[in-house]
């Protein structure tokens, strides 16, 4: 039977040793957790996503969900809202909100690590969760007091769900060119009509209510995303008590099939085919997508983290599976016909590809915790700190957006590949994992809407380019930190790294002021991926610092077979053991790359590209 794997030592690295995170008990919002709380919660959400989560998305991942078209609604897979219900009640889905608005308060690395495992576990339901979550902030964070009061705690308690409605047809993500319209009525209230698609959760069978956030233009508004406000338009009126009343004029139409994520159902949405679609502005007139970035920023991160939780599952499956495959002999007896067959994680190129995907997915853990916490410190620090705080945020989500999801695709495939012809079939969950995540380079914005957002707007935009040198301070004192402790070569790499993108960055601004749009734009997602290489990089070098001297006191300066005697009888020797090789590894054989796809962009420039697309003719008809 298949089963699910979770790497919770890698999580208590991360959290105490890593980020310290003992130390955010000095704040007043935190004073009254420890770390034994923190390490319950952790159990719990690994007991959670190994027994309820996991084999009910298994299941769902067959059964798909299934339309009626004659009720016009959506069935998810058997299981689903049982498993929902286990979460809810545990509390996870509101544990690091403020206890004000019904939180439990924890911090938010502590909920990066349990959906990190939810979403390795049950990422289709965990889509539920976390959109439901988003519009519940969102509404916290821009609506009225009595709109707070109606729809903030049933969807922070997981009584309703929610999900989010920007996409349409015909306009993707040029949101700006959106066609839904809002009329004005006499109570105060906006009629809405419109068509929206690749909406997830648009409908199901969990809740009885969903909230949809929905953008659309009031009439007679400027065109463009200038002229877009939001609306909170419920499935169902609500009655003066609260209770649900009259069902709103909004439909699911049908459901999408694809190519993976099958137990979540992404719905085409119709609002207002009656004319009856009663819809409430959230926020000021024209700000919708001001507003709605508030929850493209936090749902962004948990793409990420969604992304890293399939990349770690898949990881850890591999590990498991080449640690009982045998086949073939060891190589240093690859002559010898007698020789018998060993498990296939002692053979170097399968060593390889694990230490490669077990380098990646910790980086990507340590980066994502990072964010997390980085995000508490912008609301509890004050002046510029609580500045650099945001500043970084700001900076890093769309490199773990899209530098996460990006590499979920890639470390499913090589689990798949370690797997062998079985990991093809869906008798092992890697071939799960590699379709469900392919769609997390797209959603919330497209990894090159990510790129895009990330020069232009994070960078370019950014007066001073003020976020860019905060990370480099920070980037610095950890250099300053590893040197004595970490090999000078890894130093001095990542301090040319950081040289180099700044290169990168005068580079952009010189093509942007000589009006060479065409190679600037089409170069921001390459930039974006350098810059996830470097950030990997820094904390790779960040994690030498604590693993190294770990390490040297565990073994005692052992090395050779006095080391390996110690490794097999210490997991906490062999523990850090893995942590250091994962990262040398990375800084030795993966980082390098990264001043190619640098030289890469500065040559950009010499190719001559006009704009137009004459460079894809195929001499056939058009």
């Amino acid at each position: 039977m298949q089963k699910y794997l979770v790497d919770n030592r890698d999580f208590q690295f991360v959290l105490f040793e890593f980020l310290e995170l003992d130390k955010m008990s000095a704040f007043d919002r935190f004073k009254q957790f420890d770390r034994g709380m923190y390490e319950d919660t952790l159990r719990l959400a690994e007991k959670i996503a190994v027994e309820r989560l996991f084999h009910v998305n298994a299941a769902g991942h067959k059964q798909g969900c299934t339309y009626d078209p004659v009720t016009r609604s959506v069935r998810l897979p058997a299981g689903y809202r049982e498993a929902a219900c286990a979460l809810v009640e545990a509390g996870f889905l509101s544990i690091s909100d403020d206890p004000a608005i019904g939180g439990t308060g924890m911090p938010l690395a502590i909920q990066s690590c349990a959906f990190e495992m939810f979403c390795g576990a049950g990422g289709a339901l965990m889509l539920f969760f976390m959109l439901g979550h988003g519009a519940a902030l969102l509404i916290q964070h821009f609506g009225t007091l009595e709109q707070k009061s109606r729809y903030v705690p049933k969807l922070l308690s997981g009584e309703w769900g929610g999900t989010m409605c920007l996409t349409e047809p015909g306009a993707g993500s040029d949101v700006g060119a959106l066609k839904t319209k809002a009329v004005l009525q006499p109570d105060g209230t906006y009629r809405i009509t419109g068509q929206k698609c690749f909406i997830t959760n648009g409908d199901q069978d969990i809740t009885d209510q969903i909230i949809y956030p929905v953008l659309a233009r009031i009439e007679g508004d400027p065109p463009g995303t200038k002229g877009i406000s939001l609306f909170i338009v419920p499935k169902y009126l609500l009655n003066e008590d609260g209770s649900l009343g009259e069902r709103n004029d909004v439909f699911c139409t049908g459901i999408e099939k694809k190519m993976g994520a099958h137990g979540s159902a992404t719905c085409s949405m119709s609002f207002g085919e009656n004319e009856r679609c009663i819809g409430y502005l959230l926020g000021e007139r024209g700000r919708g997508m001001n507003i709605m970035f508030q929850m493209l920023n936090e749902t962004r991160l948990e793409v990420g983290i969604m992304a890293l939780g399939g990349s770690s599952a898949a990881y850890l499956q591999a590990v498991d599976y080449a640690r009982t495959r045998l086949q073939g002999p060891h190589f240093s007896r690859m002559f010898d016909p007698d020789a018998p067959k060993v498990p296939i994680i002692e053979h170097p190129d399968v060593m390889r590809m694990l230490l490669w995907m077990k380098a990646y997915v910790e980086g990507e853990r340590m980066l994502s915790s990072y964010v997390s916490s980085q995000i508490d410190l912008q609301h509890l620090l004050e002046g510029d700190s609580a500045r650099e705080a945001k500043s970084l945020v700001d900076f890093l989500i769309p490199i773990v957006k899209a530098g996460n999801s990006d590499m979920a695709w890639q470390i499913t495939s090589e689990a798949i590949q370690v797997h062998g012809g079985y990991g093809y079939c869906s008798e092992y969950p890697v071939e799960q994992f590699a379709v469900d995540c392919k769609i997390l380079s797209i959603v919330e914005g497209t990894n090159g809407i990510q790129g895009l957002d990330f020069v232009m707007r994070k960078i370019l935009m950014n007066p001073g380019q003020y976020n860019f040198k905060v990370l480099k301070e920070r980037m610095m004192s950890t250099i300053e930190k590893a040197k004595g402790i970490v090999d000078t070569a890894y130093i001095d790499s990542l301090r040319k790294g950081i040289e180099e993108f700044e290169s990168v960055i005068s580079h952009m601004k010189q093509l942007m002021d000589r009006g060479k749009y065409t190679t600037l734009l089409m170069n921001v997602d390459p930039v974006r991926k350098a810059g996830f290489d470097v950030a990997i990089a820094w904390m790779h070098l960040w994690s030498l610092t604590l693993t190294k001297p770990k390490l040297e006191s565990l073994a005692g300066g052992k090395t050779g077979d006095g080391l390996e005697e110690i490794l097999g009888r210490d997991r906490e020797a062999a523990f850090y053991y893995g942590k250091v090789c994962a990262s040398e590894f990375w800084l030795a054989t993966e980082f390098p790359k990264y001043f190619g796809k640098i030289n890469a962009i500065l040559q950009a420039e010499k190719i001559g590209i006009q704009p137009g697309t004459m460079a894809f003719s195929t001499g056939f008809p058009d």
